[in-house]
């Protein structure tokens, strides 16, 4: 995570000579103080990308007190430009220290004769609000503002009162009145009067205030039916209600009302807008009667595009809770067939629609329906939702524009859904995509072959019925170097590589590679070899690295590449394993882990210090310590032969009371490779709590190896070391579980099997006999004959999150350790930044930060004291959740015995979901711990033999009386 930081800093420099932060802020202060305005502007916009490289307060505080300097004593478009840096940077705005000192300097321009100063002032103070929300001065400025008779003031007043309104409930209840008089008054203009109304969302810091905010709502919806009105006043009630969260459902009906009721298409159009904004916050709220009063005006309404929202809002409802409640038969009423319901009659009128967007949303909804209600007799639905799939299907496919591409997307996702739901369906759509396939345009194509991939994963019955057109489709496509060629080149053998589960046929390889041959570039087969990667064809993957060794530019990746060429080598090895041949599968791990030798040689040879490539170091090794720990096993399972007890076993263990004596040196060999296993079970645990930014495919995975050691290290305890007390309950593998891959599925099927013949063989036979030794060498040999998948975290980092902290106090030299004495306490500052890549947050989010500081004795100075234990050791641990991804806390630290001490800060993170992840850093200092002076001075006087002097303790005294 460290590294990770290392090279996200290094990106934000854009080229620029790397300086500490103190010098790249004097850099910046001689551009705000050169006399040429340009400098100065200058200066002032490269503070955000100095804000984002050292995110830490000591600077930020510093930097932003001098942009407050600019601001008070520069010209407007000065201003203007602090105030733009100010908005950008408003995320770091509470790492401000100085907050009076700042406020003081940017508050001055508000008695300025100038009302554009006084204009941007305003704007700042209102980007300012989250750190000052209840600044009284502030709050009257504002007040005062709004009766200004300058235009640009007002606007600038009403900006600051909207900001100030969404952080302090004080003032919005102060300003709601006076806002409530500009808008009924008759001298406000009416261009005002719509900048004014949108303050009014921010009015539900209590019940009363929104209450009384929504009645004034009501009374502007009536009062102006002008247009532009109306939409403001019902965007702003919206937002009010979707804040305030009671009035929703009554907010829903007034907009239906609209929607029914308005002439206006303008009107109608936001109607729908907000509709669709209710629906995805709390689709909870939507009654029977809503989605039957939405379904109705969208049956009667003569225009598309009205008809397009509405069905944007039906379909966004049918994936939710809604969808049920709108199905669910009310007490003492007849019970209904599916088919009599509006919402049904609307889906399948518009199923068939000539405008895609509208089919879309109605197949949709048809799928949902399908997916969601399924006690229903929905035989008929289906059926319609399929032939709808498949009209749209043919319209988009032949049609390579954007809104074609949307829509197809739509279509292929609910055709996953449906096939995943309604299995039985999945052969009729999967046959419409591969007859569709040879038709349609290669952007067409490629989000098809994803679709079939994504029904291959959940159904591989399927598989083999494809692979004949997918790969007839293969030989004929590629013609062209195209961009949208090279792309459907991947997507199709990927949908190949899934299709044909066990391995590839010698006369598919052939046709691949060909292909490759003819028209691809280098990318393109890197590609296709990741995906055999993931797939498991290994011999596949091997002769594409091979081929690409010699195309790269620089040895990084030739080593990289070299890697995985030999990986895929070692796991090819591994496919030649037979049951019941222990000798060959002793060579074939052997010649597997020479393969495995020289790629993690090669893989430590590709890493950086930008880019150290730790995740796939430490699966690769934790890879080869499990296949020597096979190896290992399966030998110690042959000593058996080799090294049968001896006569007096049996005495040996009825004299030392061990009964597992009498089967010889296999027992303590067996204790050793179980204990083994399960070391290797932690480690994989570690690794997966060290993969935050792991994908969910890649993390399973891990968790896969590790059940595996599990696995093997309970079968060697259930059936030789501890037959009695073993217990399977806790390893029964539930198969309900959905499974996501074809590697997991064989796996799990593996452990089944292995768990099923211990259980078998347990308490039947007295251990250890042939039986339990086959037993064990057969479930290795079995879990090795499942080739290993390399997932999508081995080659690719989609997600990118990294801690940085920094200590105070901090040492100027990081050798030199901090001294204090030892009757004080340290109080440690820890402050952290957590900085993203370019997704943040897409697979898990950080919820709080873990930090773990322990202190040990490195060295001792000085005598030997009787200390209590407490004081010799600090252990603490503090949660902390960031906000704006900075954070800080402080710790105190006793460090009471004389000599160095080294202070270690750990970090983790927490998740959205409560697991813990160990993502570091960890950072250390040095602290030495002297001794006070009076002790000292009370020290050397015993030792000469002298009691310390009267004065001298009257002084002592007299120094602590101070305190």
């Amino acid at each position: 995570m460290a590294s990770g930081a290392k090279s996200f800093l290094a990106d934000a420099g854009y080229g620029e000579q790397e300086l500490d932060a103190n010098s790249a802020l004097m850099e910046l202060d001689k551009g705000l103080r050169s006399g040429k305005l340009g400098e100065q502007c200058e200066a002032v916009v490269r503070f955000p990308r100095l804000f984002q490289k050292y995110p830490f307060p000591i600077l930020i505080n510093s930097a932003f007190l001098k942009l407050a300097d600019v601001f008070r004593v520069g010209n407007n478009f000065l201003r203007l430009c602090v105030l733009k840096v100010t908005q950008q940077s408003e995320k770091h705005l509470e790492k401000i220290l100085n907050v009076d000192e700042f406020v003081k300097r940017v508050f001055s321009v508000i008695h300025s004769n100038d009302p554009v100063a006084r204009a941007i002032t305003l704007r700042m103070l209102g980007s300012m609000a989250s750190i000052i929300p209840e600044r009284k001065n502030a709050h009257h400025s504002i007040r005062q503002s709004l009766d200004s008779h300058d235009n640009v003031e007002v606007e600038a007043a009403i900006f600051a009162a909207a900001n100030f309104s969404a952080q302090s409930k004080d003032f919005a209840g102060g300003i709601c009145n006076k806002i409530s008089e500009m808008i009924q008054g008759l001298a406000t203009p009416v261009d005002l009067k719509l900048k004014l109304i949108p303050i009014l969302q921010h009015m539900h810091h209590d019940a009363s205030l929104a209450s009384s905010s929504r009645q004034l709502l009501q009374q502007l919806v009536t009062s102006y039916p002008s247009t532009k009105m109306v939409i403001v006043t019902l965007h702003t009630f919206t937002l009010l209600a979707a804040s305030s969260l009671v009035d929703i459902p009554k907010q829903i009906q007034l907009l239906l009302q609209y929607l029914k009721n308005d002439p206006r298409k303008a009107v109608k159009r936001l109607a729908i807008q907000d509709l669709k904004l209710l629906a995805n916050k709390t689709p909870h709220t939507w009654s029977r009667e809503n989605i039957q009063a939405l379904c109705e005006c969208a049956l009667q309404t003569p225009y598309d595009s009205l008809k397009l929202g509405m069905l944007s809002v039906l379909s966004t409802l049918s994936g939710t809770i809604a969808i049920k409640q709108y199905f669910s038969i009310a007490p003492g009423t007849t019970a209904t067939t599916a088919r009599s319901f509006d919402l049904v009659k609307l889906a399948q009128e518009c199923c068939y629609h000539n405008n895609r967007g509208i089919a879309a949303h109605g197949v949709r909804v048809l799928t949902n329906i399908s997916a969601s209600c399924q006690e229903k007799d929905l035989l008929v639905l289906e059926q319609d939702a399929v032939f709808g799939l498949e009209s749209l299907l043919v319209l988009c496919s032949q049609d390579s524009s954007p809104g074609a591409q949307a829509t197809l997307k739509i279509a292929l996702t609910c055709m996953v859904k449906l096939a995943k739901c309604r299995p039985h369906l999945s052969q009729s759509v999967v046959e419409s995509l591969l007859t569709q396939l040879h038709s349609a345009q290669d952007a067409a194509r490629i989000l098809m072959c994803h679709c079939l991939a994504a029904i291959a994963m959940q159904l591989p019955v399927l598989g083999d019925g494809m692979l004949g057109d997918l790969m007839d489709l293969y030989k004929v496509i590629g013609r062209s170097a195209t961009d949208k060629q090279q792309e459907l080149l991947v997507s199709l053998a990927t949908v190949i590589f899934v299709a044909s589960q066990k391995a590839l046929s010698s006369e598919v390889k052939n046709v691949i590679k060909q292909q490759l041959e003819n028209v691809s570039n280098g990318w393109t087969a890197y590609r296709i070899a990741r995906q055999a990667s993931r797939m498991g064809n290994h011999d596949m993957a091997r002769e594409l690295y091979q081929s690409l060794l010699t195309q790269v530019a620089s040895e990084h990746f030739y080593f990289w590449l070299n890697s995985l060429k030999e990986f895929s080598h070692a796991e090819q090895c591994l496919t030649g394993l037979q049951e019941e041949d222990y000798s060959s599968a002793l060579s074939c791990i052997a010649e597997s882990l020479k393969s495995y030798h020289k790629g993690i040689a090669s893989l430590t040879a590709a890493s950086t210090p930008l880019n150290p490539l730790s995740f796939q170091c430490g699966f690769v090794k934790l890879r080869i310590d499990l296949l020597q720990a096979f190896s290992q096993l399966i030998c110690t399972c042959n000593s058996l032969k080799t090294s049968p007890p001896p006569a007096i076993a049996t005495t040996i263990a009825m004299t030392s009371g061990n009964d597992l004596q009498r089967c010889g040196r296999i027992s303590t060999q067996m204790k050793l490779s179980m204990e083994e296993f399960r070391n290797l079970a932690t480690r994989y645990g570690d690794l997966y709590q060290s993969s935050f930014d792991a994908d969910s495919a890649t993390l399973r995975n891990v968790e896969l190896q590790q059940q595996s050691c599990l696995l093997i290290s309970h079968a060697v305890e259930a059936l030789i070391l501890d037959p009695e007390s073993a217990s399977f309950q806790e390893y029964t593998l539930s198969g309900a579980a959905h499974v996501e891959s074809e590697y997991e599925r064989r796996m799990m099927s593996v452990f089944n099997h292995v768990l099923e013949e211990v259980e078998s063989l347990n308490r039947k036979y007295v251990p250890v006999s042939y039986l339990h030794t086959a037993c064990l060498c057969n479930a290795v040999i079995a879990l090795l004959k499942v080739p290993l998948s390399f997932q999508r975290y081995f080659f690719q980092k989609l997600q990118s999150t990294s801690i940085k902290l920094a200590l105070s106090p901090s040492p100027r030299n990081p050798a030199e350790p901090i001294a204090v004495q030892n009757n004080q306490q340290l109080a440690l500052k820890v402050e952290g930044v957590v900085q993203h890549g370019s997704k943040p947050g897409l697979f898990r989010k950080i919820q709080s930060v873990c930090l773990n500081v322990s202190s040990t004795l490195q060295s001792k100075s000085g005598q030997d004291y009787k200390i209590p234990i407490d004081n010799m050791t600090n252990e603490m641990e503090q949660r902390v959740e960031p906000h704006n991804d900075y954070f800080s806390t402080q710790f105190l630290l006793n460090l009471v015995i004389l000599g160095t001490h080294n202070i270690t800060v750990e970090s983790s993170v927490k998740d959205l979901n409560g697991i813990v992840w160990k993502t570091g850093p960890k950072t250390t200092i040095f602290v030495k711990s002297l001794e006070d002076p009076y002790s000292q001075q009370v020290r050397l006087q015993q030792q000469q033999g002298q009691p310390p002097s009267q004065q001298q303790q009257q002084q002592q005294r007299t120094a602590y009386s101070r305190f």
